[in-house]
């Protein structure tokens, strides 16, 4: 089992460099907000139409197959099953009425029986009730909820994945910076937040590889689950998971003594920055696509 590989989660592509890796990232970040919130009050062809705009994304921008193609199968697996068992869940509209049809009681006190009224035609073909078949029950409501849940899921997962496998840590701590400048006034922290964002993402992959070597150190060791029975694996497992934090508290003050070495004091003496914000012709001409977006969304993407 290699986390690494098959779980890319919060990991930078560094090769090959793609059209999307040279986007300003505070465009990316606005991108990224748009497509997280425009799915609020949308209908459901504007969910799908959003899931289909992540996967152009990712073929437009040649990113490899081996990167995306093992994730976003475990990722589409899981949003198709929370989607099916949304569908057959209760809406939470069932509501018991009482019937208004006589009693028997009623009826027979009647001197003469009622007439059976005819069955008259559903004047529209409108059906609350979409399947049913046993204990399975699909509704116009679960159904929408579904849609809503599933999309929303796939969304939130593959559009920040996508975003931080485009662009580096450093970018995205930079562009936080820069955006969050204004709120200084206010006397918030902006630059310790920004290296916070910045010793959050690079941590990401030093746990992944803590997971992964001790997992294997489990597996080497071929213990026998079945004698052990489940107090004892329960044991097993809280050591590992004693173990791990030990060991991720080890790395952060590895870090920690690492940055007071440097002669690291505080953020605003100590800015290093990799890179310059600029925006180029095609960072207005992606801002420009921007305002195009939210326009279809205002016009097209709204429940009807």
């Amino acid at each position: 089992m290699d986390l690494l590989r098959s779980l890319p989660i919060g990991l930078y592509l560094e090769q090959p460099i793609t059209w999307l890796h040279r986007l300003d990232p505070r465009v990316k970040m606005a991108w990224l907000m748009s497509i997280l919130v425009t799915p609020i009050l949308a209908n459901a062809y504007w969910r799908f139409g959003l899931v289909a705009w992540l996967l152009l994304l990712t073929l437009a921008a040649r990113i490899p197959l081996r990167v995306w193609r093992q994730q976003l199968g475990w990722l589409s697996l899981l949003c198709i099953a929370v989607m099916l068992l949304t569908f057959f869940m209760p809406d939470g509209l069932e509501i018991s009425q009482p019937t208004r049809l006589p009693t028997p009681a009623a009826i027979a006190s009647l001197e003469q029986p009622p007439e059976s009224l005819p069955e008259l035609p559903q004047p529209t073909a409108y059906r609350y009730v979409l399947f049913d078949w046993g204990p399975l029950t699909v509704t116009r409501r679960s159904l929408e909820l579904g849609i809503r849940i599933g999309t929303l899921l796939f969304t939130l997962i593959y559009g920040t994945n996508l975003y931080l496998l485009t662009t580096a840590p450093e970018e995205i701590t930079l562009a936080l910076e820069s955006l969050m400048a204004p709120l200084r006034r206010l006397g918030l922290p902006v630059t310790e937040i920004a290296l916070t964002v910045t010793l959050s993402l690079r941590f990401i992959p030093l746990v992944l590889e803590e997971v992964q070597n001790l997992v294997r150190s489990v597996q080497t060791r071929a213990i026998n689950w079945k004698k052990l029975g489940f107090r004892g694996s329960a044991q097993v497992w809280l050591a590992v998971v004693e173990r791990l934090l030990e060991n991720l508290l080890l790395r952060a003050e590895q870090i920690a003594a690492a940055m007071a070495v440097r002669g690291f004091t505080s953020p605003n003496q100590h800015q290093v920055r990799w890179y310059q914000l600029v925006l180029r012709r095609w960072d207005w001409f992606a801002l420009g696509l921007l305002g195009v977006f939210w326009w279809v969304r205002l016009i097209w993407g709204g429940q009807g």
